[in-house]
């Protein structure tokens, strides 16, 4: 049978309960005493583990003034702990807490002159700053650069890897089957006991990492102006990146701070997918994750975003090629709705046949490119359904707003066909089933699905779902949510 066959055989057959059954077969779900969760799957292919830790925390979480912590502290979870990464331990913890107390009369200095509404004296600015240098040369000179990466490459691991998104913060990577235990050591310590070495100098990465991404991109400027326009109260407005300036001044002890309150057991969930024998995966978790003492769940955002009164428009200048950004209010991932977005989206942008497309891109050829996405910049709480257009050569942006609300109205008055509709659910079912075709990717989904919707069976159950959606679903949810009022509108204008 030919692949494309298969699939489609696949697909035509909703995951049903039998097949949700068949799979809990193979799946062992527990939690340990401190409250970690773990989901883990057996899947006998081939001599290889996938590993998924899913910190419930992410950009949304950074606290006021922090912005970018949450970031931060993904990257210093690489640095090692007491036993990896460090010549001497002692001796580098005594030169990490001079750095601080060098960094504490620095940050004094500046208070006190903040307080006199003048400059740090800068003589004495100049003598800390030496201090500060040589305290970070020292506490450098013990670290063995790179060790954690080392040992996990060394015993076979590939794909090591981490993100932090606006919700979530991932940790990833595969190994061998008979290097489960090792993945289980390493993984408990640099939870329970990571070290903030190179904090500064990683600092430094972050920080070049936002100019590459944001202020060298004018796509990058654009989403960070729609994000802080359309979010006046809601700390969905701040970039995942954090602003410049409070990278300039994170601090250790606020990095330690967010993991001593984030990086709670109960925030925590471990996807495992492989050759893995669910019980000899329970006593490693038992032996390794049950020493991190449990603690108090992290605080929730209660701040609730104001209802928006009218249509808001940033303008942001650039000297290249012209872009537009729309997002409509919609509500979070946990509306009956969700889903409904989802198809929408792939009725406006699934590839080629999607109306936006088609309408601006292969028949009026004003645009180069016209996407719909359905969720931004997370899903936790209310947020956008987001829209991307760029302006063909010789048209506007005007011109391409236009008529991305002309086919978005066409939407609401003309009910998408059968074959749309089916062409649409399709789509979205394979999408979904490509994501669980391996280890690592199954891993993900399941801590994902897990934390968002509190059960990972609704893998199973969401392509049945799909099924359910009317065309006059599609209909109310465009009329009811691309309203003016919910609008924000973000362009590029160009340099005078």
């Amino acid at each position: 049978m030919r692949p494309q066959t298969l699939l489609f055989c696949l697909l035509s057959v909703p995951l049903c309960a039998q097949s949700l059954k068949d799979f809990e077969k193979k799946v062992t779900e527990f939690d340990l005493p401190n409250g970690l969760h773990f989901i883990v799957v057996e899947r006998h292919d081939a001599p290889v583990v996938s590993f998924h830790s899913l910190v419930n925390a992410g950009a949304v979480d950074d606290p006021k003034g922090q912005t970018g912590i949450a970031h931060m502290f993904e990257h210093m979870a690489f640095k090692g702990t007491a036993n990896i990464g460090t010549k001497n331990f002692p001796a580098e913890k005594a030169a990490l807490d001079q750095v601080e107390r060098i960094y504490d009369l620095v940050d004094a200095l500046q208070r006190e002159a903040a307080d006199r509404h003048r400059a740090a004296d800068p003589k004495r600015q100049a003598e800390l700053d030496e201090q500060l240098k040589a305290a970070i040369e020292k506490a450098d000179s013990f670290v063995i650069p790179n060790q954690y990466d080392e040992i996990v490459e060394s015993n076979g691991g590939v794909g090591l890897n981490a993100s932090t998104s606006t919700d979530s913060t991932d940790y990833f990577y595969s190994f061998p089957s008979n290097r489960l235990e090792l993945w289980f050591l390493l993984e408990s310590e640099r939870f329970l006991a990571p070290v903030l070495r190179e904090f500064y100098k990683e600092r430094d990465v972050v920080r070049e990492e936002r100019r590459m991404r944001v202020e060298s991109s004018p796509q990058g400027q654009l989403v960070e102006a729609l994000g802080a326009s359309a979010f006046e109260a809601h700390p969905y407005r701040n970039p995942s990146s954090g602003w410049s300036s409070d990278i300039e001044h994170l601090r250790i002890k606020e990095a330690a701070q967010f993991y001593r309150q984030y990086y709670v057991p109960g925030n925590i969930t471990i996807g495992i997918a492989g050759d893995v024998d669910p019980k000899e995966a329970r006593r490693l978790a038992e032996k390794y994750f049950a020493r991190i003492p449990g603690a108090p769940l992290p605080p929730l955002i209660h701040t609730e975003e104001p209802a928006q009164a009218g249509e808001k428009r940033v303008a942001v200048q650039s000297a290249t090629e012209p872009f537009v950004l729309i997002g409509y209010k919609r509500p979070n991932q946990n509306s009956k709705d969700d889903i409904v977005f989802d198809v929408v989206a792939e009725i406006l942008s699934g590839g080629r046949t999607g109306t936006l497309y088609t309408d601006m891109v292969r028949d009026k050829k004003m645009a180069l490119a016209a996407l719909a996405q359905p969720s931004f910049p997370g899903g936790k709480y209310p947020e956008l359904f987001l829209f991307f257009l760029v302006p063909n050569q010789g048209h506007t942006n005007d011109e391409n707003e236009k008529e991305c609300y002309a086919v978005i109205e066409r939407l609401k008055n003309e009910k998408p066909d059968a074959e749309t509709l089916n062409r649409v659910k399709t789509k979205l079912r394979a999408d979904l089933i490509r994501k669980l075709d391996s280890n690592s990717g199954l891993a993900g989904e399941l801590t994902a699905y897990h934390v968002a919707y509190g059960d990972w069976r609704r893998l199973f159950t969401e392509p049945g779902e799909y099924n359910k959606i009317t065309a006059e679903d599609v209909q109310r949810v465009a009329r009811q949510y691309f309203v003016p009022e919910s609008r924000t509108v973000a362009y590029t204008i160009t340099h005078e």
